[in-house]
């Protein structure tokens, strides 16, 4: 089970993969039959979560019915325990959006646009470094693992900002390597295998370090960086499959 779905993500587009995650992997699921694990997203409980990953995979992964992965589970506690979001409506635009987040999300927004570079799931279709949209375009800004992939990271950033009214926040998630003070990139590597073998993907641009927050304050927010799994008792981590990640909130000044 667990090379046929690297074999997957690493071979049929990402698109086509959309597509048909829907229906076969809640059939997967049912093999997982149980109440050892629970998804705060959806309410699912199995006895533990599927696999994922693209090179190597990660046991008790994926949720077999709304398709959250650990940074989902973690981001949606967030944002339920520690955010106004599904109280006071807001405009948001969600970037790259994930499946298991976007009909919650729907439901509690003003207004709610989705958006990516190719995702047949999304609303509108941009590249994040020249985003078609006017100046202080949303309330919320929830983007998840998108920016190791753009070649002109600091560009995209400063777009996030321009579009984001003033007072408003988002959430913009990477994976980031704590281990390392600075984030490593180097566009000499061209060799798709060799790229995976360094970055973790071959579309992966770089490995974020303890400066991504540094980053992200370049392009004017403030950033508020959090250990948020570490506020969960280990009973809750091993319940909800909670990974390391930290949450990055962003605002942008009032007066800006």
């Amino acid at each position: 089970m667990k090379r046929l779905i690297c074999w997957m993500l690493n071979h049929v587009p990402r698109p086509l993969l959309q597509r048909l995650a829907g229906w076969s992997v809640p059939v997967v699921g049912l093999f997982y039959l149980g109440r050892g694990r629970e998804c705060p997203i959806c309410g699912t409980r199995r006895r533990r979560f599927l696999p994922y990953g693209y090179v190597s995979s990660r046991p008790d992964a994926l949720c077999p019915t709304c398709l959250s992965l650990e940074r989902h589970r973690l981001l949606w506690l967030y944002l339920t325990r520690e955010t106004d979001l599904f109280r006071h409506p807001a405009r948001i635009l969600h970037i790259a959006p994930e499946v298991c987040l976007m009909k919650r999300l729907r439901r509690c927004a003003a207004d709610y646009t989705t958006a990516d570079l190719e995702s047949p799931l999304a609303d509108l279709h941009f590249d994040v470094q020249r985003i078609p949209l006017p100046d202080a375009f949303c309330d919320v800004l929830i983007c998840n693992h998108l920016l190791e992939h753009v070649a002109d990271d600091r560009q995209a950033m400063r777009e996030f900002y321009r579009i984001l009214r003033p007072g408003g926040w988002g959430v913009l998630l990477s994976p980031v390597d704590r281990s390392r003070a600075v984030t490593f990139e180097d566009d000499s590597i061209t060799d798709p295998a060799e790229r995976t073998r360094i970055f973790g993907q071959y579309d992966h641009r770089r490995i974020y370090g303890r400066d991504y927050g540094d980053r992200l304050r370049e392009a004017g927010f403030e950033v508020e960086e959090i250990d948020y799994a570490a506020r969960f008792s280990e009973r809750e981590r091993q319940l909800y499959a909670l990974p390391e990640d930290w949450i990055y909130v962003v605002r942008k000044g009032s007066a800006s």
